[in-house]
């Protein structure tokens, strides 16, 4: 069908309303299913691992893990709370359930069920989210703005948030190896690669400097990352030399380094993340740092404390300052 307003010519068509809009900018290098093929690999030889979600294998890219195991894996239909206690269940006879749905649905509808069943219970239960913060059009009932916070709060809970595919192949068998439960935001189709340029290697509850630099430390995580090192190079033009602490584990937090690098004089520490500016990964360092005695110049960039409207990602993201270009608009702001 023909689109009704032809695109302005040499300027892209934005393609990317839809829930599954794709965060990979155009021409950058990406990976197909990350999260889909790192469980299969782990489940070769782990035969506890079993795969459950609530009608969305093909939108978590379950549905590779499925089609290896079809005996292992688990569609519990749209009932995410069944889908969750389920997962419980199975873990308390011995299984390592991966349970995916979107993060609204999980933070959402069945975060009493996660609470009580799994995190109170300290399930062996791995909870694979896609769609969260900002990265889906489709307005506030898919947009999981809020699912660190709720997530952070809950005793025994462990919390990731990745940035790339490189570091989802690296995660998958990282929290296998944890015993307990684990909240992980998934990014699942065509998924960036990033981090392999810079020979970067995740670890459970570490942060990870993967950039030095004197003026500007940016402490980010998820795709605020790539945000980040982005915005590194457009700030370079200014002779402003950023540097960027990736903070995968949002819970625990990584005080060592967070503090050690927060405490290095002369630079504005700006937090930058996919997430409500409340409750998130901005609001943990900056508890931290008052509780350390440590008093950078600090500032957060995160989404606004507000339903978030629905359009075209490229769009939301600039709006809500969370695009490359309004990153660093904010930063040179700041350092004026």
């Amino acid at each position: 069908m023909k689109s009704a307003t032809p695109a302005t010519p040499g300027k892209p068509r934005l393609t990317t309303s839809a829930m599954i809009a794709s965060i990979a900018s155009e021409g950058q290098r990406t990976k197909p299913a990350p999260f889909g093929h790192a469980l299969v690999e782990l489940a070769r030889n782990r035969p506890e691992v079993v795969g459950l979600t609530a009608d969305l294998g093909k939108y978590t890219d379950l549905h590779i893990f499925a089609k290896q195991f079809p005996d292992r894996y688990y569609q519990m239909g749209m009932a995410e709370q069944l889908l969750f206690g389920a997962a419980s269940g199975l873990a308390a006879e011995g299984f390592m359930p991966f349970a995916t749905t979107y993060a609204v649905f999980a933070s959402r509808r069945a975060y009493d069920f996660i609470h009580q069943t799994i995190a109170e219970e300290d399930r062996n239960v791995k909870i694979a989210c896609a769609l969260p913060g900002l990265t889906s059009g489709y307005g506030p009932s898919h947009q999981a703005a809020e699912d660190l916070a709720l997530f952070r709060a809950i005793p025994n809970m462990t919390v990731i948030d990745p940035c790339d595919a490189h570091e989802i192949e690296q995660i998958v068998p990282a929290i296998a190896a944890h015993k307990g439960p684990v909240y992980m935001r998934l990014l699942r189709g065509q998924v960036p690669l990033v981090l392999d340029e810079y020979n970067y290697r995740f670890e459970l509850g570490k942060a990870s400097l993967i950039r030095d630099g004197q003026d500007v430390l940016i402490i980010s995580s998820g795709i605020m990352t790539m945000r980040a090192l982005e915005t590194t190079k457009v700030l370079a033009d200014d002779k402003v030399d950023a540097a960027v602490l990736h903070v995968p584990t949002v819970k625990p937090l990584d005080h060592e380094a967070i503090l050690r690098e927060a405490s290095k004089p002369g630079r504005l520490v700006v937090v930058a993340e996919n997430h409500s500016v409340i409750g998130g990964l901005g609001e943990a360092v900056a508890a931290l740092l008052l509780r350390s005695g440590v008093h950078p110049a600090f500032r957060q960039i995160a989404l606004p404390d507000e339903f978030l409207a629905a359009g075209a990602l490229p769009t939301l993201h600039d709006r809500y300052g969370i695009s490359t270009a309004e990153v660093a608009r904010q930063i040179k702001g700041w350092l004026r």
